[in-house]
């Protein structure tokens, strides 16, 4: 049994938290709450309105997709009660199930916003070129080996525009389809095929269709002038297939020092 009281403090003002979460997503249909289908958000604003005793709710850097997992992910949220935040990452681990982890939880400035204060996000992408046992769930698994040279001379490509419409699932509400790519690279380790990709933002879905696109490439099915054409028409029918959402991994989210107390 879980004993979830907490040494607290009630304050006049409001204080605003960030908290540093990891996650398998094998069991969660993304980040964002949704009705009839539980999500990272629904777990840990559940645990953290039974440890707080009133509802509390959380803003997310992000919004991974069903199934794609988060070694790195923040989220802020707000309360009147001051308490001890290596206390509260002890017992929310205790409340939460074992694939949903809290790295830490520091206290920011009150304007401080985890999604609208990131500088920059860093996707991984896992290619297993072998049958492993236990890569499944965990990364995407290939039965050739693809050309990594011409993937890597393709995805410095990326890095000279700007819109990613063609990358983006077509019923997207969002205002502009631009990102500023600031990394992309693909490296052979052992027997897998890793993609790092690194930028301002992203569109839904646009990582796992740039891999797909890609691997089309590195497979010769398309041309690194396929891919300028692709991204200047701006069709999402024209890029490649979404590769699966198990091998994709949110590792990484930068803000600026200014946001610490």
């Amino acid at each position: 049994m879980v004993c979830v009281s907490l040494q607290q403090t009630k304050v006049t003002e409001s204080l605003r938290y960030f908290i540093e979460i990891a996650y398998n997503g094998k069991n969660y249909f993304g980040w964002q709450c949704q009705p009839n289908a539980i999500s990272v958000q629904e777990t840990l604003e559940k645990a953290l309105s039974t440890l707080f005793r009133v509802p509390i709710k959380i803003v997310g850097a992000g919004r991974t997709d069903a199934g794609v997992h988060a070694k790195q992910i923040f989220a802020h949220f707000d309360t009147f009660q001051d308490w001890n935040p290596m206390d509260l990452v002890f017992k929310l681990n205790s409340l939460l199930p074992n694939d949903i982890a809290i790295q830490s939880i520091f206290e920011v400035h009150k304007n401080a916003h985890a999604r609208f204060d990131a500088l920059s996000r860093t996707y991984v992408y896992r290619v297993s070129l072998l049958k492993n046992p236990f890569t499944v769930g965990y990364a995407f698994q290939i039965h050739h080996k693809p050309n990594i040279a011409l993937m890597n001379e393709a995805a410095k490509v990326l890095l000279f525009y700007k819109d990613f419409q063609c990358f983006s699932k077509s019923k997207t509400d969002v205002n502009t389809y631009n990102c500023t790519i600031q990394l992309a690279e693909w490296i052979a380790l052992d027997n897998e095929l890793i993609f790092t990709i690194k930028a301002d933002r992203f569109l839904r879905n646009m990582v796992r269709a740039i891999v797909g696109t890609l691997l089309d490439i590195g497979s010769e099915k398309i041309t690194i002038h396929d891919l300028h054409q692709i991204i200047k028409g701006k069709d999402r029918s024209k890029a490649g297939a979404s590769v699966p959402a198990e091998g994709l991994y949110l590792t990484k989210i930068e803000y600026p020092e200014k946001i610490n107390i």
